[in-house]
C-alpha cells in the first residue's frame, strides 16, 4: 500500500541516532508540509489510510517516533514526552523541515507530543492538529484509564491493556481502541500479535515514561505557551483518552477549532481516514485561523 500511495521509506542520521520515515512529495507547494506523529506501540504506517485521502501534491512525511519500528532505541531519556520532543525537532532539522513553517499534526502519544512541541518551537509551525491526544487532566475518565486503576488498587500483574500478550488481548484492545469492531481472522490476530511480542519490554518502558508523573501531564502544563493555530479532531466514543479533553483545550485555547466525530472510538486514522484527511487538508489550507470557535459535529 506504502508503494502504490507513492511513499518512500527513507532514513536519516543525526550523530549516532538514526530516523525512519515515509514522505511524498516536496516543501514549498500550495499549503505547508505536514508531518505525522503516531501514537504509542504504532508506527509510521499507521497514517497509511489518512495519506490514501490526502491531495497527490501535498507534501507529507510520517516518522517513526523515538524507538519505535526503524527508529534508534536508547532509553528512557527519549521515551518521556519531552525527550520525544527533543528528538522530534532533531529530526525536523536533520531533514530542513525547520526551512519553512509546516503543520504537525499527531495522535494520542503522539497528539501529546506534537502539543508540547508547539508549546516550545512556535516559530516552526504553521499550525497543530492534535487527535484524542493524552497528557491532559481530563474532567471524565475514560475505560482505559479506569481498568488501569482497577490493575493498581488490586496490584495484577495482567497485561496492560494496550500491551497485548494472547490473541485474545489483542482482541480486547482492538475492542478498546474502536468503535466499530474490527473482526480479524485469527490466522492475522496471530501475525499481528507475533510482531507486537518481542517488542513489549520496550513498549512497556515507554508506557511508565509517558504515563509516570514527569510526562502524564505535559501537555496541559504546556497549554499557556501555544500561539500556532490549533485544531482538536476527537471520536466521541474514544474509551482510551476520554472526550471530555477536548472541552479542556477549548477552555484554554479559545480560538482552536473543535471537530467531535461520531460513533468514532480512539483510533481516528483507521477508522474516518476520509474524514481526518478532509479536516486537516480544510484547516492547513486555510491562509488564516479564523477568530472564534468553529465546532462542528459529524
Amino acid at each position: 500500500m506504502r508503494l502504490r500511495l507513492g511513499l518512500v521509506i527513507r532514513y536519516c542520521k543525526s550523530g549516532s541516532y538514526r530516523f525512519c520515515y515515509s514522505s511524498r512529495g516536496t516543501p514549498g507547494g500550495a499549503t505547508p508540509s505536514l508531518l505525522l506523529l503516531h501514537g504509542f506501540s504504532a508506527s509510521k504506517d499507521m497514517w497509511l489510510p489518512i495519506v490514501k485521502h490526502l491531495p497527490r501534491g501535498q507534501h507529507v512525511v510520517c516518522v517513526d517516533m523515538p524507538g519505535h519500528e526503524g527508529t534508534t532505541r536508547t532509553g528512557a531519556q527519549d521515551y518521556c514526552i519531552q525527550g520525544q520532543v527533543a528528538r522530534i525537532h532533531q529530526f525536523v532539522k536533520s531533514i530542513g523541515l525547520d526551512k519553512r513553517p509546516f503543520h504537525l499534526a499527531g495522535t494520542s502519544m503522539g497528539g501529546n507530543v506534537a502539543g508540547v512541541y508547539a508549546a516550545h518551537h512556535p516559530a516552526h509551525l504553521s499550525g497543530v492538529t492534535l487527535m484524542c491526544p493524552a497528557g491532559l487532566v481530563f474532567p471524565t475518565e475514560s475505560e482505559f484509564i479506569i481498568r488501569l486503576r482497577e490493575m493498581e488498587k488490586t496490584q495484577q500483574q495482567g497485561s496492560i491493556p494496550l500491551i497485548p500478550t494472547t490473541t485474545q488481548e489483542l482482541e480486547s484492545m482492538l475492542k478498546l481502541c474502536c468503535y466499530t469492531p474490527i473482526s480479524l481472522p485469527k490466522q492475522l490476530l496471530r501475525g499481528l500479535l507475533d510482531n507486537r511480542v518481542p517488542n513489549n519490554d520496550f513498549y512497556k518502558e515507554v508506557f511508565m515514561e509517558i504515563v509516570g508523573e514527569k510526562s502524564r501531564h505535559s501537555l496541559q502544563e504546556s497549554l499557556h505557551l501555544i500561539t500556532s493555530p490549533v485544531q482538536v479532531i476527537w471520536g466521541k466514543e474514544d474509551q482510551v483518552v476520554d472526550v471530555s479533553g477536548a472541552a479542556v483545550l477549548q477552555a484554554a485555547l479559545p480560538n482552536c477549532q473543535v471537530e467531535l466525530i461520531e460513533n468514532c472510538g480512539h483510533s481516528v486514522a483507521l477508522e474516518r481516514p476520509r474524514k481526518s484527511a478532509n479536516l486537516i487538508m480544510d484547516f492547513l489550507s486555510k491562509k488564516e485561523v479564523n477568530g472564534g470557535n468553529a465546532k462542528k459535529l459529524s
